[in-house]
């Protein structure tokens, strides 16, 4: 059975190591200014480790330069595409032709992968972007399995394919949306996407008889989240996906926590090992159980397997999964005492998993003692008040530096 890429978010360079550790064939992340995601802690030099790091683990980067750019953007585009010269990554991730062709340029020995923003839907599309140099297309999400399918059996054998199998659904098709920029003068095609979509909304009718008299549609108090969609979540089609020979299965949240990247990467990990070693005797509901633990907005197949499937927007804009969050990071193993940097409100009592890499079963436990870091006192609880904020527990068992924690609720 061919070998599938999984493909992480990485938003900074450590969550782009617990990516990794987590089971992640390869990440894709970039500079803020020029990877669609502006509030992402990523710099030059966080990309320049990434990418050394990766290579040294035998592991893969993509760098995202798939911004719509206007021309005062380009001085900046150019240095970095010199920039990748050097480093070396598997591949840029783009999608405005401009500045494709500057990444042929400057980058010529660089992989070109095309951006889920650039729209592809056919076999058409893939033909076009092939011929034009692209070694990889990223689909659109808007896909159905059919289409993919006539896709995978019919595009030239070197070209490979991505798809999204996870993650958030932007509201705009393939995610050009210029609704952010509209409303807040913030530019979703610019990486500083505000959300508006994800926002309430209260809804009015004018009168026909009376114009300028609006009529309120009845809501919640907080309004609806018309413009809402659920989360992708693929789990339940990996075996279909993985027979049609799809090269990398992406997983969408580069400014999700280590938490989220844990236990999604984790759980699609192990799915596909499983898969792939005994097809037979596949199921679906163990893994689909640590996704769940998640915290998202529901999740949907989006129109993977029906076009005209309607179950995908979230108008009630809740979060569902709030059973669990983030515990904290285990920085220090020791058999008594081990040290972890903790994320949310730990006490006596609380009931914590402890996420084990390539292990789809979380092992629990529940605190008994805790101890301050550097007095060494016995305390009843901690909380997260700095950045790093740490605290002594005793682990049930043996953990790696930077396995993740997390907390029931």
């Amino acid at each position: 059975m061919k070998k599938i890429e999984l493909l992480a978010p990485a938003g900074s360079y450590e969550k782009a190591k617990t990516a990794y550790l987590y089971g992640a064939d390869a990440v894709y992340c970039g500079t803020s200014s020029l990877s669609l995601r502006a509030r992402a802690d990523m710099g030059s030099e966080d990309l320049e480790k990434t990418i050394k790091y990766a290579h040294q683990i035998q592991k893969k980067v993509y760098v995202t330069l798939n911004i719509f750019a206007w021309d005062d953007k380009y001085e900046e585009i150019i240095q970095m595409a010199k920039k990748l010269e050097e480093l070396k990554p598997d591949g840029v991730i783009v999608a405005d032709v401009g500045v494709i062709e500057v990444v042929k340029k400057y980058a010529p020995s660089v992989p070109i992968n095309i951006s889920t923003q650039a729209n592809i839907i056919s076999l058409h599309d893939c033909n076009f972007w092939y011929k034009n140099g692209a070694k990889r297309v990223i689909m659109a999400r808007e896909m159905n399995k059919e289409q993919l399918k006539y896709i995978m059996e019919n595009k030239p054998k070197d070209l490979e394919v991505e798809i999204f199998v996870h993650g958030a659904i932007c509201f705009a098709f393939s995610g050009r949306c210029f609704l952010s920029d509209f409303l807040s003068c913030r530019s979703a095609n610019l990486g500083d996407c505000v959300q508006s979509c994800r926002w309430s909304y209260n809804l009015y009718a004018e009168e026909k008889n009376n114009p300028g008299e609006f009529m309120p549609i009845e809501t919640s108090k907080q309004g609806t989240s018309i413009f809402s969609s659920k989360d992708l979540c693929l789990i339940k089609e990996l075996p279909e996906i993985i027979e049609m020979g799809v090269d990398s299965l992406k997983i969408e949240g580069r400014l999700k926590t280590e938490y989220y990247i844990a236990s999604v990467i984790n759980a699609y990990r192990n799915a596909i090992d499983d898969y792939q070693k005994d097809p037979q005797n596949y199921d679906n509901a163990k893994y689909l159980k640590e996704l769940e633990k998640v915290k998202t907005r529901g999740l949907t197949t989006f129109y993977f397997n029906d076009r005209k499937n309607k179950d995908i927007q979230e108008y009630s804009g809740r979060q569902y999964n709030e059973n669990y969050e983030f515990g904290g990071i285990v920085l220090e193993y020791q058999k008594e005492k081990s040290q972890i940097e903790i994320r949310n409100k730990l006490q006596v009592g609380d009931i914590l998993e402890i996420i084990v890499p390539n292990k789809i079963e979380p092992i629990e436990f529940t605190i008994e003692k805790l101890w301050n870091v550097e007095t060494d006192e016995e305390i009843k609880e901690v909380s997260p008040g700095v950045k790093g904020q740490k605290v002594k527990i005793k682990l049930p068992i043996y953990c790696e530096k930077d396995w993740i924690i997390r907390r029931k609720k």
